[in-house]
């Protein structure tokens, strides 16, 4: 059907209260709405299924918007189609406490499927979506039900392009031959810095033509509303591989500064928005305007949405009498529940139990929980013999036609792109029926630092397996060996990061990661084998801390996490030695120790005598939780890892002198109050 008048009017109107709101705010950056709109109405008119009434339906088709800084233009269209978004959460566009953030949040906006911003963050969420679909269908999908064939759509513009995530995950669904995935790349030759000959002239296609996608070209962005089409319809009919299309726009089109960089982040002048109103038709002196037949034209496409919704009910209904056991299963991964009585199958050890790494320990974790836990993937940035993230059996995801696994396989290879397997990872959990756990390096969390922030700031539950967490690594030195990371990563709100010191510290830490449904975790494992605690139980590993060795009697506390906690069982015997009782805290994750009681955390690191942290780490963020702080605020060393930690006195003699200083420091100090305590006292 031609386009009409009333597109043409539905467009226009998507710009104008981009305007409208990047003025109101006095803040935005409407360029890329006006630019975009005219791809963003045949898109989401022309060819997604949807239903505002029920933003989270399985089926739905995902749109990422990569380029977030132009959400005004995905606020409008959710307003426009029905979603719940007001007409007054656009006039309250950046405003505190709003619904319209500037940059778009999954957890606070009703149809945002991920939280972008970042550039090049959503293109990576965006293959994330698409692996997550192609996965789900693979696994549910049987013949006369095909539950899951949803598109993911993306737009992009030349910053996501730029940043090298992006290039790492084309790369990847380029490799696993998406052809779910369609980005639509905004081609307006404008960055902050002004035109993007200053720094960006390549072949953008080409790149994406190396990676193995399908290109195509609309050169009239603005205006060619049936090229749009038919690049969009040509993309939907390539299903080997994904697509990428290339439209060139006019940024800030209709605006006195179209088509410069002055029109990409500061709202239009009043004299400018006048002009453009009267341009596209609309009454200059009013603000916030969307005609009836706009709303009429969105909303019927929103009651098809809908009605797509309700036959695939009716089918999934139907599948439920055909295939009960997939039925039962997908409806209980949708409430995002795990199934009844899984953590049963956690590994749980006795002290007489020989000593293990924890990256093994983790393994074994994956190995005893992956059948009753069929939404866990698992994954590595191609260290999979040294993150141990394997499971015996395990089939890779991968495109069928390769002959080394299939779109049911619950292992992804990333490759050594740790940034990109971040972000995916993200976009594996939004999708609802996946929980993605991905390895590298703890050293090596730190490149993929931007995503992980998002995981916490989305509320994804994703799994990041750390292994090689200390100096404990070794040979490998100072490049490899992680001193800061645990200081950076614990100071993200929303995050438990755990360093187990055992079996089942680790097995505890398996199970807060995956019952905390908002929550994402990194998990600290050894290169370097531990032994299995006398204190330890699941029980107490889920409080976050617990008394690993308990006397009344005590002169200290030793406060510590991981490899280091049995060496403080050790420095103990050494303390007797010379005259002084310490008590041994393990104190794996801060976050949740943090969330337990007053009372409790008392319990554990008490009034009334000293607490030594050792950790072999900066000491950044222990103050917290001890007095006095031994770790590691300089970068370690290359040699075998018992060599390593006698150089910087990690030893039980090391230990000892320091606790004795510290006892010898504070005998005078009375009432010494925990640290906890003083802390709970500043708060109130």
């Amino acid at each position: 059907m031609p386009y009409s008048k009333t597109d043409e009017l539905a467009i226009n109107t998507i710009r104008t209260l981009a305007v409208d709101a990047t003025f109101t705010a006095n803040s935005g950056h409407p360029g890329a709405p006006m630019g975009m709109a005219p791809v963003a109405h045949v898109l989401f008119n022309k060819f997604m299924t949807f239903n505002p009434k029920n933003p989270d339906w399985l089926n739905r088709d995902r749109f990422v918007l990569s380029n977030g800084h132009g959400c005004m233009l995905q606020y409008a269209l959710l307003h426009l189609f029905g979603y719940k978004l007001s007409i007054d959460d656009l006039k309250h566009f950046r405003q505190v406490d709003s619904i319209t953030p500037g940059h778009p949040e999954a957890h606070d906006t009703p149809g945002i499927e991920v939280t972008t911003g970042p550039l090049g963050q959503g293109f990576a969420n965006a293959v994330g979506l698409a692996i997550a679909q192609a996965h789900t269908g693979a696994v549910f999908n049987k013949p006369g039900f095909e539950l899951v064939n949803n598109h993911t759509f993306c737009f992009f513009g030349d910053g996501c392009a730029m940043e090298g995530i992006a290039s790492e995950a084309a790369s990847t669904a380029g490799h696993l031959q998406l052809g779910n995935l369609i980005a639509i790349y905004d081609d307006n030759h404008i960055s902050i810095d002004g035109d993007t000959k200053v720094a960006f002239t390549e072949d953008v296609m080409k790149r994406f033509e190396a990676y193995g996608w399908h290109t195509q070209w609309v050169k009239d962005g603005d205006n060619d509303l049936e090229s749009i089409e038919a690049a969009i319809q040509k993309a939907k009919d390539v299903k080997d591989k994904p697509s990428v299309i290339k439209l060139t726009t006019t940024i800030g089109f209709g605006s006195k500064l179209q088509g410069t960089h002055g029109v990409h982040g500061n709202p239009l002048k009043a004299d400018d928005i006048k002009q453009v109103k009267e341009k596209f038709g609309f009454d200059p002196e009013k603000m916030f305007v969307v005609p009836q037949e706009v709303y009429d034209m969105y909303h019927k496409h929103a009651a098809d949405g809908a009605a797509a919704e309700e036959e695939w009910n009716k089918l999934f209904s139907k599948y439920g009498e055909e295939h009960k056991d997939l039925h039962a299963d997908l409806a209980r991964r949708l409430t995002r529940d795990l199934p009844e009585g899984w953590q049963n199958k956690l590994p749980t050890y006795k002290p007489t139990d020989s000593a293990i790494a924890s990256r093994k320990l983790s393994e074994a974790v994956l190995q005893s929980i992956h059948d009753i836990v069929p939404e866990l993937i698992s994954g590595s940035a191609d260290l999979t013999g040294s993150n141990n993230t394997i499971w015996k059996g395990a089939v890779d995801f991968q495109p069928p036609n390769l002959g080394i696994g299939d779109w049911s396989g619950r292992y992804m290879r990333y490759g050594v792109r740790e940034h990109a397997m971040a972000a995916i990872m993200n976009g594996m959990s939004a999708y609802g029926t996946i929980i993605p756990a991905g390895g590298t390096f703890l050293n090596f969390v730190s490149y993929a630092a931007g995503a992980v922030r998002l995981s916490s700031l989305s509320h994804q539950r994703v799994i990041y397996v750390a292994t090689h967490d200390s100096i404990g690594l070794g040979e490998d030195g100072p490049t490899h060996q992680p001193i800061e990371t645990l200081a950076h990563f614990r100071a993200l709100p929303n995050m438990m990061v755990w360093r187990p010191a055992d079996g089942n510290e680790c097995s505890a830490a398996y199970y807060m990661a995956l019952t905390s449904k908002s929550t994402p975790s990194i998990l600290a494992l050894t290169r370097q084998n531990l032994p299995q605690l006398e204190g330890s139980t699941i029980e107490n590993g889920i409080k976050g801390g617990y008394v690993a060795l308990e006397d009344k009697e005590a002169d200290i506390t030793l406060v510590s996490t991981g490899s280091e906690v049995c060496i403080c069982l050790e420095a103990v015997k050494t303390l007797k030695d010379q005259g002084l009782k310490a008590r041994v805290v393990s104190l794996p994750c801060f976050e949740v120790f943090d969330a337990q009681s007053k009372d409790y955390k008392l319990s554990v690191i008490p009034d009334g005598i000293p607490a030594m942290s050792v950790e072999v780490m900066s000491t950044m963020g222990w103050e917290k939780y001890s007095h006095e702080q031994f770790g590691l605020n300089r970068f370690g060393a290359s040699g075998p890892y018992k060599k390593v930690y006698e150089k910087f006195e990690f030893t039980p003699e090391g230990i000892a002198k320091r606790a004795k200083l510290t006892v010898d420091f504070y005998k005078d100090v009375k009432p010494l109050r925990s640290p906890l305590n003083r802390a709970f006292q500043q708060l109130i």
